[in-house]
């Protein structure tokens, strides 16, 4: 069976852009990945910790036979191999992928969570997820996107590149 899925990709170390380029095409090397839509990239303020580099971000909807927690595996190793090290939360990174949705369902694990938990109030994410599905419905809160995006509160400092 084929999911679709969208992954938020980020990165504010080295070659930003380049690294987020590398990552989508580890990501579409693993077999029967099909890329399905591929938003712009974005400079984005950091969140949580902002006394750091800005952002690049971006996302990316597939189409995947790996089950979700399977998927989240396999991301993990492509960030080790792009030299993510673990820091701290809302450290640096080279990279950082995430599940943003896997088809319309709800997990919550230890390992994941799905919808990621915070799409409703980062605006680095709900920017380029509008730009390629501004319909897409939050399986949550039951709202598009492009709502979600409309009802964050300040300018979080995102650019498109």
């Amino acid at each position: 069976m084929e999911h679709i899925v969208y992954i938020g990709i980020g990165s504010n170390l080295g070659d930003k852009l380049n690294h987020c380029e590398k990552a989508i095409s580890e990501i579409l090397k693993i077999d029967h990945h099909k890329l399905l839509a591929k938003s712009s990239f974005f400079k984005t303020q950091p969140v949580g910790n902002t006394s750091q580099d800005w952002f690049v971000n971006g996302v990316i909807k597939i189409e995947t036979p790996l089950e979700a927690v399977e998927l989240l595996r396999t991301l993990k190793t492509i960030e080790s191999r792009l030299g993510r090290m673990k820091t701290y939360r809302w450290g640096p990174r080279t990279i950082d992928l995430d599940i943003l949705f896997f088809d319309d369902e709800e997990i919550h694990t230890e390992e994941l969570q799905i919808p990621h938990p915070h799409i409703q109030d980062r605006q680095f994410v709900l920017t380029p997820l509008a730009e390629i599905d501004r319909n897409l419905v939050h399986p949550v809160f039951k709202k598009p996107v492009h709502e979600l995006l409309n009802n964050s509160k300040e300018d979080q400092g995102v650019e498109k590149l």
